[in-house]
Parts: structure tokens; sequence; C-alpha cells
């Protein structure tokens, strides 16, 4: 190792938390909706007669949202387009969608006509369409009668500006004040015109304005107006009775200007403000909590090293929050609960390398004279945990990345900060966790106290199990008819019990009420049948709260089953409302069939590149196992299926590889010091390196697993409703990935290689290893 290099780390080190620091302290946090509240809308477009709804046609369609959520005085609106079709609308603060969706999702095709007659309604039937270009529709100021109207002289396209106006002159009240552009203005001249020049009262005296085939107002020319001169200046004013919010709805919609494509809102959530302030006090109480309990048992294990660990993790959390804040990252209640979880698996890649050094350190020949140096170890630590640690991170990278590819939403946060953790645990394992021990076990009070430094702690449990040499590769029959019982057990519970799908994969609406009266679930199944939907799904929430889930249900609807429920608990407030269109449910049912395979996948090629084909379909196997077995878990307990639980099983195949790939990576290494053994089959002597290699890493398997378990444990009790099934899923895949490890993995392997044996590696060179070998397993 080149004398500089522990300088190099050293300025690496300090250069990453002064940037760290200043990102944070500098840059806010971008708050999703879930956490401040808000609505989430995602629009479709759709074909019209004459336009197909393509890429072009949306981007068009997204100016004009832009310009109507602007005109809604929305505070810092998001609209971006995903896909060709879609595009996604966030609405902070927006809690009651109801006039939002209406607004942005109208086609709003505006046009001017002149008046050619007015009629009753029966006689207006007959007479329309007499003419070419000519249609008949409702006369706004007298009911039962019927406007004959001209081909349009503009459209929307014609106009400039549009503002909402409260006229006090006139007495009109609330109005929209327009201006044209261009050849609008002349054109406005000249129906204005042609109309004053018809006699007072007549109806040819009127131009309608007319919006998605309504009349909003049909105004009269006044006397002012002279004739065939008509109104210059390219402004006008429509008046209707408006109100101030009808007419600032109004003044939106013409300022925006016509959808080239219909729009059809596919999916909608919302979610009130109190739910996300909980949430946020929920996850940090549960992370302060567990992230104390990790660095307590760190510290009891690990000594002066688990202190530096510490002290390195929470540096850890500044860089990967600071990377956060830096990528302009929106933070979701799923990603917030990530960036914990992270910092959880984070100790991971210590823990390696403290086990490491561990054994490096009782490989010394005991000195007579002197403390041993305590560095030696751990440099050897650090490269011998390099291999197990790599292999480990790209497992968990190949399933965040997949997250953030097919899964939408809230979710999509969770793959970016769980991608964002795994490179920052890397750097400040490799790197932080570095500089701090070679700085520490330099110091002559450490080189003197090995046990108190942490370096030769844990002696006793390493000769207890060599004491004890427990072969469970013996029983390796036994371990895998475990597992297949395991198995059929959770099949069984997805086949007679079924899977609850949420409401993203089945589409319909699912609506979360707060009563400020305690209900029972039963009174309010009751109430909500009173509404007209006896079918519904209703439910009470961790919190109290009251779930009622439906096929379908429109605004009024919603508002109907709420006023049943306030006969009952009083008042009510929505605290969360999400409706998905049956396609997209069947879309992002098909998405999360998609990810989980290409995980499957994914993980199978790098495996078999890193390992030979029998050790990565093992570890393939005990990783589908360790799926089918959350999912089964989820089926007997009747929890629900949605797009966070896909969130936690995609993690839980990163993290059950990740067990096993550090066991196979010993195997390799332990295969590849010994060689091949003529005295052994190939099969005895596999065997022995595998119940070997299950020994040595089971104090790393026990050490990481606790912990994760802590930050796990607090999320599931304290991370409030929204959390807890999302870490109870990854709480039981922890579990599941350590015991499939040794009860499937391991014995699968052997299986496997005892049909189709390979060479087994041997060492290029029979001696010590060279100078410049740093003892890295490649």
């Amino acid at each position: 190792m080149s004398p500089r290099a522990p300088l190099w780390r050293a300025l690496i080190a300090l250069a990453v938390v002064a940037a760290s620091l200043y990102f944070a302290l500098t840059t806010p946090a971008r708050l999703g909706l879930d956490l401040r509240g808000g609505t989430h809308i995602v629009l479709e477009t759709r074909d019209s007669p004459g336009t197909r709804a393509d890429s072009t046609a949306t981007d068009r369609a997204l100016e004009v949202l832009r310009q109507r959520v602007d005109a809604l005085g929305v505070a810092e609106p998001s609209l971006t387009r995903s896909g060709e079709r879609r595009v996604i609308v966030e609405l902070p603060g927006v809690h009651d969608p109801r006039e939002a969706v209406e607004v942005i999702g109208r086609t709003a095709q505006l046009s001017f006509h002149p008046v050619l007659a007015s009629a009753d309604s029966t006689e207006g039937a007959g007479a329309s369409g007499r003419a070419p270009g000519t249609r008949a529709l409702p006369d706004p100021d007298a009911p039962g009668r019927l406007l004959h109207l001209g081909s349009p002289a503009l459209t929307g396209r014609d106009v400039k500006d549009a503002k909402a106006v409260l006229d006090t002159q006139s007495g009109n009240g609330w109005t929209v004040a327009l201006s044209f552009r261009g050849s609008g203005e002349k054109a406005w001249a000249r129906v204005t015109g042609a109309a004053a020049c018809a006699a007072p009262g007549d109806a040819s005296r009127r131009v309608a304005i007319v919006l998605d085939d309504r009349v909003v107002s049909a105004p009269a020319m006044q006397r002012s107006v002279p004739c065939r001169t008509g109104i210059g200046g390219g402004s006008a004013q429509i008046s209707g009775g408006f109100g101030s919010a009808e007419a600032r709805e109004l003044a939106a919609l013409v300022k925006g200007g016509a959808l080239p494509v219909p729009v059809e809102v596919v999916e909608q959530r919302t979610v009130g403000p109190t739910l996300g302030a909980e949430a946020i006090r929920a996850s940090a109480g549960a992370a302060v909590i567990g992230l104390i309990g990790t660095a307590l048992f760190v510290i009891a294990v690990y000594r002066l090293l688990g202190v530096l660990a510490t002290v390195a993790l929470a540096l850890y959390g500044l860089i990967s929050y600071a990377a956060l804040v830096a990528l302009g990252a929106t933070l979701t209640l799923p990603g917030l609960a990530g960036f914990v979880l992270t910092i959880g698996m984070a100790v991971d890649a210590n823990v390696l390398v403290f086990e490491r050094t561990r054994e490096e350190y009782a490989r010394l020949p005991r000195r007579r004279q002197g403390p041993a140096d305590l560095r030696t170890p751990l440099h050897k630590g650090f490269g011998k945990a390099w291999s197990a640690v790599v292999d480990s991170n790209v497992t968990t990278l190949l399933a965040a990345g997949l997250l953030f590819f097919f899964a939408t939403g809230p979710v999509k946060g969770f793959g970016v900060t769980l991608s964002v953790g795994v490179a920052a645990s890397m750097v400040s394992a490799l790197v932080i966790t570095r500089v701090l021990a070679d700085w520490a076990l330099q110091r002559e009070g450490v080189r003197r106290r090995p046990g108190l430094a942490g370096v030769a702690s844990g002696v006793r449990v390493r000769a207890f199990l060599a004491r004890r040499a427990p072969r469970p590769m013996r029983r390796r029959r036994t371990w895998l008819a475990v597992s297949g019982g395991l198995l059929a057990l959770a099949v069984a519970g997805i086949g007679l019990r079924g899977l609850h799908l949420g409401v993203e994969f089945t589409g319909g609406r699912l609506v979360e009420y707060a009563t400020s009266r305690p209900l029972g679930v039963e009174k309010a199944r009751a109430a909500v049948g009173e509404a007209g939907f006896p079918r519904a799904v209703v439910q009470k929430a961790g919190d109290g709260d009251i779930v009622v889930r439906t096929g379908g249900t429109t605004d009024d609807d919603q508002r109907r089953i709420r006023a049943s429920l306030e006969a009952h608990g009083g008042t009510v407030t929505v605290e969360r409302d999400e409706r998905i269109g049956p396609a997209l449910g069947s879309e992002l049912r098909g998405k999360a069939l998609i990810a989980l395979g290409a995980a499957v996948a994914a993980q199978l090629v790098y495996l078999s590149v890193r390992f030979r084909w029998t050790f990565a379909t093992a570890a393939v196997g005990a990783m589908v196992q360790d799926v089918l077995l959350v999912v089964g878990l989820f089926a007997w307990l009747g929890k629900p299926v949605d797009s966070v639980f896909l969130a936690a099983l995609l993690t839980v195949i990163g993290y059950s590889v990740n067990d096993t790939v550090v066991v196979f990576d010993r195997v390799r290494e332990m295969r590849r010091a010994r060689g091949r053994q003529p005295e052994a089959p190939g099969r005895a002597s596999l065997t022995s390196v595998v119940d070997d290699a299950i020994l040595q890493t089971l104090p790393r398997t026990v050490n990481t697993g606790m912990g994760v378990l802590f930050v796990l444990a607090a999320l599931t009790v304290l991370g409030g409703d929204s959390l807890a099934d999302f870490s109870l899923a990854l709480l039981a895949g922890v579990l599941f990935g350590m015991a499939s490890t040794v009860l499937t993995a391991a014995p699968l392997a052997v299986t496997l290689e005892g049909r189709s044996p390979g060479p087994v590696p041997v060492r290029t060179r029979s001696g010590a290893r060279s100078r410049r070998d740093s003892g890295a397993v490649v």
C-alpha cells in the first residue's frame, strides 16, 4: 500500500463531508405530496376524431394545462409528461381537488358565433342544422329557448389574454375581460359590427360565446356600438352573473386555450395536511429510536471500532441526505422509510470489514515483546471484504434500479433513496470508516488494548463455534424439506385466502376519513350502505380512521358517503383519497409482475457472472422462496398488496441475495485457498467448505441482521399506519433471508454441485502472496 494512500483517503473524506455540509445547510429538501399534503393527478390524452394523441399532442396539451394551473393560483405546482400520453400534475396544498380536476380536465373548445335567431326549444329541434355550419344551443338567459348560431367567427386561438375583473362601474359584477391577437381583432370588430346593425331586441343583435358546446354568455350589442364598425381595440367583456370563482375559472380556461386532444383522469391521490405531518413525526421518532438501538448494539459488539462506525454512520446520513437535496430528489413517505432503512443496512459493510479484521488478528503470531500493529489486520480485513461488499451492494442496486424504472408516484422516490443510500454507504464504510480506524488503531494506548479496540473481541464466540463444529450440510435434505414445507404453506395461503390487491392494481377508489367522534367499523359500514354503497369494503385504519374502498365512485358519491358518516361520527375530514382507473390498475399490475420477473432475471445473470451457475441458481432459488414466503404471510394475514408492498418485495430480493452472496463469497475464497484435496471427493470437500463458510460468516449475519432489525422494529411499531405494512414486509423478508441462506441456498448449492461438479479453483502460486497482493478476492 502506498504511504500516501491514507492521506489521500483523508482528503477525499474531508472533501465529501464538507460538500455534504454545504448542500445540507443551503438546499432545502423537496417534500412529496404524501408528506406535505396536496393532490396528485395523472391525466391521459385520448385520440379525437381529427387528432391522434401522440407525444406532440401531449406536449401541446401540457402547455395548455400549465397555463390553466398557473391561473388557479396554486403555489409551486408541478406538471411533467410521463411516457407518450400521460401528464402528471402535482398541486401542493390542494385538498379538495374537484374544482382543479374540473378546470384542468375540460377540453375548453372556445368559439364566438353570430346569433341568427331565437326560438322555442320545440321549434328549434326541427330548425337546427338547416344551413351548413349552424347549430342550436340552449339560451343561458332564457330557459326553454334555443339560439340558432352561425359559423364561428373566432376561436380560442384568437384570444391573447383573459382576466377576471370586478366591474363596479356598470354593475355587472364579476366579468371576464378578453383581448385578441392579430386577425382576431378584425374578426371581433366584424362580427360585433354586423350584430350592431340589427334592431334592438332582435336576437341577431347578440354574439354567442360558446365553451365546450355550451353558451356561457350571449351579450347583446349596446346602442353605442356603431353598425358595421363594431367594437375596436381588440377587446371584449364576458358577463353572465358570474361569481368570483366562476370568473377566474372561465378566465383560466379561455387564457389557457383549448386542449388539442381530450384528457381523462386515470389516477388521483389526495393527502390531507395532518396525515403527512403525522407521518413525518412518526417516521422521525422511529428513526431516532431505531438508530440509537443500532448504534448501542454496534458499540457493544465492536467497542472502539463500533464507536467509529457510529460516527461514520452519522456522516453517512449527512452524505445521503445532501446527495438527495443536491440532486433535487423529492422525498416521499416510502423514500423517508428507505432513508432510515439504508442507514441500518449501511452497518453491513462495516460489519463485514470488522469481522474480517478480527479473523486476521486471530491469525497473527503471538508476540512476546511489544503490542501488535493493529492496522495490519485492519488493512487485510478491508482487502478481503471488498469482494463481498461490492457484490452485496450491486444486488441491492439492481433492485433499486428496477423500482425507479417500473414504480410510480411515491414508490419511485423509495428507489431513488435506496440507490443514493447504497452509493453513500460505500463511501462511508470504505473511506470514512477506514480513515477513522487507521487513525485510532495507530494510537499507542489503543494498540496495547486490542480487546477494547474491538479487534480481539468475539474470540469466545468463534472458539465456541469451532469447538462444537456444527455441520449443517450433513442434514441438507432435512433443511430443504423444511424450506419446502414453509413454501407449501405460503402457496396454500395465496391459493386459499387470495391476495388483497390494493386499489393501484385493481382500479377503483379508496378514501380515508377521520371522524371527530369514535366510530365503530360496523356503524361505518351501515352508514356507507345507507349512502348507496352496500358492497363497499369498509375497514378501520390503525389510527382509528375509517377507510372506504369502492369499485368506482364520483366526487358526488364521495360527498354522499361523507355526509352519511357525519351523521354518526360528527365532523368528517378526508385524510387520503386515491382513485385509479381500471386501465391504469391493469397496467400497474402488469408492471409489478414485470419488475419482479426482471429482478429475478437480473440477479441470476449477475450472480452467474460472479459465481458458477450452480451457486447462482441456488441463490436465486432462495430469493424466490423469500419473496413467496412474504407474499404468503400477507395472504394469511389479509394485508393489502399494493405498490408500497412491491417496493418492500424488491428490497427483500436485494437483501436476501446480499446475505447469500457473503456466504458464497467466503466459499469461493476458501476453495481457492485450500485448492483441490485429492484425499477427499469433490462433493465431500465442498460440504466441509460450505459448513466452515457458514460458521465463519455467522457472526456477520447475526450482527448485520440485528442492526437492520432494530430500525425495522421501530418503524413497524412507531412508524404509523402508513409504514406499518411496509415495515412488516421488510422485517419478515430480513428474517426469511437470514434463514434461507442456511436452510435453502447452501444445501441447494451443494446438491447442484454434486450433480454437476465444476472445476475447483486453485491458487496460481503455491507460496506466499506477491508483494502487490492486497488480499482482495476477484
